[in-house]
């Protein structure tokens, strides 16, 4: 028998399963849909699904497929320690014949069972007794059911990251700005291009008075899930640090502490935050992010003070830095994701371009100039290298 091309068979039927409710009856489809379609190339002809109970140590019989005896009441409790069970809970996979001296004929008659074939699956939530077509020899079922069991626990594995995907994509919905904010005398819009489903970058725009709005810029190192959940706690940690009034050295220090503290493998992570006045002053602290850049007239003022990145040190120290805004001045935060884009010769897209980007758009809006630095970056970087995030700011001659 060819085992890839039955293999990918089966994957390809499996893949036409909705996705059910409940863990089990993704199960209880599975087993009926090989029972259905692959009973000659497999010699399954049906079976029975059990889920364990850990209130009482047992497997309770919850639903049965194929051709299975009908008469087995569902409700049957195997005990945890009954030895099939705890042979197919080490082994994953387990073959006994009706005479073997662990088998219970008795408990095996009232189920339907012939022979005790059978897998675990779903964390050993699950086990899977299958009835076998009776001319089918003992490496012929284990070849059925190595396969069964492959198949099975890839599907719920894949409904299982699918769903903390939903999930992360979600929460990443519900941190990120979800408009652009309306603020006397300036421009602003910014934009994250997750290299994943889900961006380990952050932006946000904060309103603490209608004086004052809070801009942050975060990259947590790394990409995907782990970048992504860590961001939200910075996102919580600037919320809380806001609504408390905490001053911005104050706020850089609680953060780090809480990073530092993460169990997450994401323990690094670049923040910049400031507090930009309607007047245009801007007070802000740098931990560890890429310099963003104020462009006045012709001149770049990069803003550097600070202090480490967030996470790694949990006694880091972190400064104020000042800058101001006048009218037709432009300020631009971005993530590494910007300016270490390589293109197919290993080239940095580099701060030096970005800086030449933004000048020769300047005139233009804080969406457009920023979306045509995610255009340029686009064209020159390879697809998923990294997250990339731009954020525009331009004071207005009403500032």
């Amino acid at each position: 028998m060819d085992y890839k091309r039955l293999l990918t068979k089966v994957e390809r039927t499996l893949e036409q399963i909705e996705s059910a409710e409940t863990t089990r009856f993704t199960i209880a489809s599975i087993a009926e849909t090989i029972a259905l379609n692959f009973r000659d190339e497999l010699g399954i002809t049906g079976g029975r699904i059990y889920e364990y109970a850990a209130e009482d140590n047992c497997y309770v019989l919850v639903a049965r497929f194929g051709e299975s005896h009908r008469n087995a009441s569902l409700g049957i409790t195997v005990a945890r320690d009954y030895k099939p069970v705890e042979l197919v809970i080490e082994n994953g996979i387990i073959v006994m014949d009706g005479d073997d001296p662990g088998i219970d004929p008795v408990l095996e008659h009232r189920l339907g069972a012939r022979r005790f074939a059978a897998i675990s699956a779903g964390d050993d939530n699950y086990i899977l007794a299958f009835d076998v077509a009776p001319d089918l020899g003992r490496e012929a079922i284990l070849f059925s059911l190595n396969l069964i069991r492959y198949t099975v626990n890839q599907r719920l594995r894949a409904e299982r990251f699918e769903s903390l995907i939903v999930e992360a994509q979600r929460i990443q919905q519900s941190i990120l700005p979800s408009r652009v904010p309306q603020y006397s005398g300036f421009d602003i819009w910014g934009r994250t291009v997750p290299a994943e489903i889900v961006s380990g970058d952050f932006y946000d725009f904060i309103p603490i008075s209608e004086s004052i709005l809070g801009l942050a810029i975060a990259d947590g190192s790394g990409h995907g899930l782990p970048a992504a959940l860590v961001v939200r706690d910075i996102y919580m940690g600037l919320r809380m640090a806001t609504d408390r009034d905490f001053k911005i050295v104050r706020t850089m220090e609680k953060l780090n502490h809480i990073i530092h503290r993460s169990r997450l493998t994401t323990k690094f992570v670049s923040l910049f935050y400031g507090e930009l006045e309607t007047g245009g002053i801007l007070i802000y602290s740098n931990a560890g992010h890429n310099y963003p850049f104020l462009l006045k007239g012709n001149q770049i003022e990069l803003l550097k003070n600070g202090g480490p990145v967030l996470g790694p040190t949990p006694d880091a120290t972190y400064t104020r830095g000042f800058a101001k805004l006048d009218p037709g001045d432009l300020l631009c935060l971005y993530s590494d994701g910007i300016v270490e884009a390589h293109d197919s010769h290993d080239r940095e897209f580099g701060l030096d371009r970005l800086q030449r980007i933004v000048k020769q758009n300047r005139t233009r809006s804080a969406q457009e100039i920023a979306q045509e630095v995610l255009a340029k970056v686009a064209k020159w970087g390879r697809e998923g290298e990294d997250d990339r995030t731009v954020v525009i700011v331009k004071a207005t001659a009403n500032a």
